[in-house]
């Protein structure tokens, strides 16, 4: 797992994509290739761009619970859960 590029023609990338994709998680990178040349790789993400998005991800739940609280007031967490336990 980790520097190894393998080759897999454009046909067989499409009939083996999910396997492609699996196997991408696991750290393997692929060169898609066309009659010989290559066209596209397929390589796992980076793990800094895997902690960028959780901290985008934070940023947009911080940002909704903002906008949220704005609408509606104040937000009773123990309020809400003795009203879903009534239904």
């Amino acid at each position: 797992m980790g520097s190894e590029v393998r080759k897999v023609g454009a046909f067989e990338a499409k009939t083996k994509l999910s396997e492609l994709t699996r196997l991408t998680e696991q750290g393997v990178s692929f060169a898609i290739c066309r009659r010989g040349k290559e066209v596209a790789r397929l390589i796992p993400p980076s793990r800094r761009d895997r902690k960028r998005d959780l901290q985008k991800l934070k940023g947009d739940f911080q940002a909704l619970r903002t906008e949220v609280g704005k609408r509606i007031g104040k937000i009773n967490i123990r309020e809400l859960i003795e009203e879903g336990r009534r239904f």
